[in-house]
């Protein structure tokens, strides 16, 4: 069901014939099976308590090999059952519509998710990677892992793009 403002794309991308070739290389484990019950962020997700994890399927588990280095990942994910044919849209919390490159929505073109995750532990042999929390719906793909470093993927100067109080 569109809300008001939104605008749906003229074909819906889902539709067209596959050009990437994704593979996915596992799935995620999460204690959300339903999008009422599955947290709307990372924060909210943190906020539950809820540990979750993730399998990666035999063929790719040798590229675990030096993750456990690491604190924390960045988690690629496919919203597999998320809609694609809204380019405009209007969150319940906003105010207005806005696009969808403007929002982090599962709802868009190519459904790809992105999480920064606390690494708990790495089992390489049955490739179970134990994260901190996760705001996916259990058995969500995983299409890439990706390590976190500090130095060049957190910015302290970063704008939000949110108004802030008294502007």
């Amino acid at each position: 069901m569109r809300r008001e403002g939104e605008i749906e794309l003229d074909e819906d991308p889902g539709a067209f014939a596959a050009d990437a070739r994704l593979a996915f290389i596992g799935r995620v484990v999460s204690p959300w099976t339903s999008r009422e019950d599955c947290p709307k962020n990372m924060a909210a997700a943190r906020e539950a308590r809820r540990g979750a994890f993730i399998e990666i399927a035999a063929p790719y588990r040798p590229g675990l090999a030096g993750l456990s280095r690491f604190s924390h990942a960045i988690v690629l994910t496919w919203f597999d059952r998320a809609a694609r044919n809204l380019i405009v849209q209007t969150p319940r919390h906003a105010s207005e519509p806005r696009g969808v490159f403007g929002l982090r929505s599962p709802v868009r073109p190519n459904p790809i998710g992105l999480h920064v995750v606390r690494l708990v532990g790495i089992d390489e042999t049955s490739g179970r990677v134990e994260i901190d929390a996760i705001d996916v719906l259990d058995g969500t793909p995983v299409v890439d892992l990706k390590p976190y470093f500090p130095s060049i993927d957190a910015f302290a100067d970063a704008a939000t793009g949110e108004r802030q109080e008294g502007q």
